[in-house]
């Protein structure tokens, strides 16, 4: 499963950041330019910081994908100390 969303900010680069900061204690990390990537045991997270908005991408064969979409976008929404809503397409 590939769920997909976008949230708009002009901190794409910094949030991303810092949420690949925080995880990298927790989880194998890579980056590259202005893509952050969180690869956790049964999931690959893909943060792309582009000029207005942050995308998101998460790869996953688990069955319960949308509660890793949340805890994606909290945690997002606590390193920008703002509260993200998203639509997923999947």
């Amino acid at each position: 499963m590939k769920s997909q969303t976008r949230i708009e900010t002009h901190e794409a680069q910094r949030i991303a950041k810092r949420l690949y900061q925080h995880w990298k204690h927790k989880f194998e990390v890579s980056e590259q330019a202005h893509i952050f990537q969180i690869h956790m045991p049964d999931a690959l997270v893909t943060l792309t910081a582009l000029e207005t908005q942050l995308e998101i991408s998460i790869d996953t064969q688990r069955e319960d994908y949308a509660v890793l979409e949340t805890v994606v976008l909290e945690h997002l929404s606590r390193m920008a100390q703002q509260d993200y809503q998203a639509t997923w397409r999947h």
